[in-house]
């Protein structure tokens, strides 16, 4: 389950757009929110991506994806 008001922060605090943040997971912006929303779940890879272009330590990322 993904802490969403958490990874909201953390995009805003970034400076990047939710579309180039998906498009580098290699996902359509629904498809972005569907798993911000926990419709589905974001893979290793996404998690990966994201962790580079947000620069999460390995805390924050499971403080984020694995609560």
């Amino acid at each position: 389950m993904t802490n969403v008001e958490l990874l909201k922060e953390k995009i805003a605090q970034s400076g990047l757009k939710i579309s180039f943040i998906s498009e580098s997971c290699g996902l359509s912006k629904q498809g972005f929110y569907n798993k911000m929303n926990g419709k589905t779940e974001f893979t290793q890879s996404e998690i990966a991506t994201m962790k580079k272009l947000l620069n999460l330590t390995n805390e924050d990322a499971e403080e984020l994806f694995f609560i």
